[in-house]
């Protein structure tokens, strides 16, 4: 199934949605999916003029491969402006991600501050495509075009202090760029950590906080996003990483922070 069936699945039927071994993460699923899919089942339940500015995502426990998952959602509050939403992905009677929303009408300010600017990589063209390599790499990634632009790749024995590159999805209709498709694309990238190793070894989000900019710029799915991650500490097998995604054009789409865990 593409990404964008799986959201058909989980918008038509959030009580009961598989998801095949494609999109597998070593022993689990990916955990951008399961973001993208629990975040479709919230987004269902609040008033569209209210999107969304922040979620903090906890990767509880692994789930499994192509057995049936409930994306349960529940409101906690309805506020004059705010929404706090949770959304609860259960496997075989137990809680697999859980995930806190908040969903924000925009209000009068005088504040107006703008972002820094995007990182400078060199043009897509010029940067050699990411290729897919089955059993070596994991399976959702031959759903991802990425370039790799920014420090070392994984498990190459290089200090960087950050990593970055393109990124879009494949297999997707050519659509306006939501935020569904940004949870995917802001967690495909491997934890920034992992090129200070010289050899394989696990490593996963353990918590992941991610606020976007509202509205939300706009840009197609066949565009290239921007994105770099920056290693602010990691020490006893935890790693604590600031990233951010950009469009072409350089505006900011969203503001990633994620707790780490590497196993080597």
């Amino acid at each position: 199934m593409t990404f964008s069936e799986l959201l058909d699945a989980v918008r038509n039927h959030p009580s009961s949605v598989s998801i095949p071994a494609s999109w597998a993460q070593g022993r689990s699923c990916f955990g951008g999916l399961m973001a993208a899919l629990q975040f479709e089942a919230m987004r269902a339940r609040v008033a569209t003029d209210r999107p969304i500015r922040s979620l903090a995502v906890c990767f509880v426990g692994p789930p499994a491969i192509d057995v049936p998952i409930s994306f349960e959602v529940e409101i906690l509050r309805e506020g004059k402006a705010v929404s706090q939403v949770l959304g609860r992905a259960i496997q075989k009677g137990e809680t697999v991600t859980l995930i806190q929303g908040s969903f924000g009408a925009p209000r009068e300010s005088a504040i107006a501050v703008a972002a820094d600017p995007a990182p400078e990589f060199k043009a897509v063209d010029e940067v050699p495509a990411f290729p897919f390599i089955a059993g070596v790499m994991p399976e959702y990634l031959r759903y991802i075009d990425m370039r790799w632009a920014l420090g070392g790749l994984p498990y190459s024995n290089t200090p960087s202090a950050a990593i970055g590159g393109y990124a879009r999805l494949k297999d997707v209709p050519e659509e306006r760029l939501t935020e569904a498709h940004v949870l995917a694309l802001v967690d495909t990238w491997p934890p920034a950590v992992l090129p200070h190793l010289n050899k394989p070894a696990p490593g996963s989000s353990l918590t992941w906080t991610i606020e976007f900019v509202q509205p939300l710029p706009a840009m197609s799915t066949h565009e290239w996003t921007r994105y770099r991650a920056v290693i602010e500490h990691a020490r006893d097998g935890y790693g604590h990483v600031a990233a951010g995604l950009w469009t072409p054009k350089g505006e900011l789409i969203a503001i990633s922070r994620q707790t780490v865990t590497v196993f080597g």
